[in-house]
């Protein structure tokens, strides 16, 4: 009888270790960092992190450093989830300059490798290739854009990519500087590869209320973040950002969040970073 109940009892204990173990994560979490800092950012708690396009993916690149590439990507602690600045200033993707066939060109490339290497997004920021002439029909320019952005979307769609179109701030660009526009083209477009990237640090930039991210819950597939004053990680300053997580959280949202705000950081202010935000996610899922 003795016996068994010590068998119990430690059944009873790795249940418990078990369970404590499986804390529930609300919202994964990620940080955009150069591909060298994987295991720095790793070891903070992020198991997602993103690069840029030109430095991983970009069809400027050899096919010989694009196969280097593709090796350190394997090699990382943590996954390549995302590849930011979708194109170059000099691909033009919005206004009178739009070159179609060779924006295409380049996408097709660089879908096909963002399949190889396995990432799930492309973010499309990009405010210089999209910014507009001044005085440029605006009507005009999303017209113009839509149509473009279905056809990336079909190519994105065939090598298994999603396109997360970024809502940015007026200091950056001239076009699309809010959720609520960046929402409306990506409901005009209408394609399953073609979503919205909600980044906060631009919406408070803005003044944009956290409402319109509630309202963008049917295109939501990914989001960002960082502090208001000089872009610093969460916790540098102590932003709340309890209002935002608050709407991602009535939104449904089930994507990750992306903290994007340089890379002049120590390993211990990454790693509080990783708390920090952790801690506001919780306090606003739990409540």
């Amino acid at each position: 009888m003795k016996s068994r109940n010590t068998i119990l009892l430690l059944l009873l204990y790795v249940v418990l270790l078990s369970f404590q173990s499986e804390k529930k994560t609300y919202l994964q979490l990620g940080m955009v960092a150069p591909i060298d800092k994987d295991s720095v950012v790793f070891a903070a708690g992020f198991k997602i992190f993103g690069e840029s396009v030109g430095r991983m993916t970009s069809p400027a690149l050899s096919e010989e450093k694009f196969k280097e590439n593709l090796e350190l990507i394997k090699k990382a602690k943590g996954k390549l989830y995302m590849c930011n600045v979708m194109f170059p200033a000099q691909v033009k993707i919005a206004g009178p300059d739009v070159v179609e066939n060779d924006v295409l060109a380049y996408a097709e490339v660089l879908f096909a490798r963002a399949e190889q290497a396995k990432v799930s997004v492309i973010v499309l920021g990009s405010g210089k290739a999209r910014s507009i002439p001044d005085g440029y029909d605006l009507q005009k320019a999303k017209a113009g854009f839509v149509s473009l952005c279905r056809k990336l979307a079909l190519v994105a769609g065939k090598h298994h990519v999603k396109i997360a179109l970024e809502n940015l701030q007026s200091q950056e660009t001239n076009f699309i500087t809010t959720v609520k526009t960046a929402a409306e083209i990506v409901r005009a477009v209408n394609h399953p590869s073609f979503g919205l990237n909600a980044d906060i640090f631009h919406m408070r930039r803005e003044q944009e209320s956290p409402q319109q991210i509630v309202d963008a819950a049917d295109v939501l597939i990914h989001c960002e973040i960082a502090e208001h004053e000089a872009r610093t990680l969460p916790g540098i300053k102590g932003d709340d950002f309890k209002p935002y997580l608050t709407a991602l959280k009535q939104a449904k949202y089930k994507g990750p969040i992306f903290i994007e705000s340089g890379i002049n950081y120590t390993p211990d202010q990454i790693a509080e970073s990783f708390k920090f935000l952790t801690k506001q996610v919780e306090a606003v899922y739990t409540d």
